[in-house]
């Protein structure tokens, strides 16, 4: 019942790295305070191209204009170091709102 080299048990060895073991982790840039679309620019210049944005008031209200919109929180916060294809989530409030 051994195996002999060309069994499961020598294939799992060579098994492709995993997405998460592949992926490069880089520090999270702080984006609060910007503008939503500088936010989403600032992140995409340091690698991280996953994003998502939200209404920071919970009126789910999309963001048209990202330029009318502020960053107030982020997730995961800034400063860690994460995985390039985590999801980023973006807090926003409508700028005079």
């Amino acid at each position: 019942m051994g195996s002999h080299g060309t069994g499961k048990h020598s294939r799992a060895d060579r098994r492709p790295r995993s997405k998460e073991e592949a992926a490069e982790k880089k520090v999270l840039p702080d984006v609060v305070g910007m503008n939503l679309q500088e936010g989403q620019d600032t992140m995409q210049a340091a690698g991280f191209y996953i994003l998502n944005d939200k209404d920071a008031t919970g009126q789910n209200r999309f963001q048209v204009y990202d330029r009318n919109w502020v960053v107030t929180r982020q997730t995961p916060a800034a400063g860690r170091k994460v995985t390039v294809d985590t999801l980023i989530t973006l807090y926003a409030k409508k700028i005079g709102k």
